[in-house]
């Protein structure tokens, strides 16, 4: 398998960075946020179930970052 660069823009690479697990590469986090579902898949009119699935898998997302997130200050306020 091949690799390709890519250019991000500062704060599209800082959400990426807030969203990467520890032991995953950036191509993994990328692979895993963009994975399950498309935006796009939405626009012909989800169902009520596939509607909360993605909420939930986003608030899952979310809690996942915010606790990576305080994980990592709490590290950088450790070394000080």
């Amino acid at each position: 398998m091949g690799t390709k660069s890519v250019r991000l823009d500062e704060a599209v690479y800082e959400r990426i960075a807030a969203h990467k697990r520890d032991d995953e590469t950036f191509s993994e986090a990328i692979d895993r946020l963009t994975g399950d579902y498309s935006l796009l898949a939405f626009a012909g009119g989800a169902s009520a179930e596939d509607a909360d699935r993605h909420r939930e898998l986003l608030a899952e997302a979310d809690a996942t970052a915010h606790e990576e997130r305080r994980e990592r200050l709490q590290r950088l306020a450790d070394t000080d």
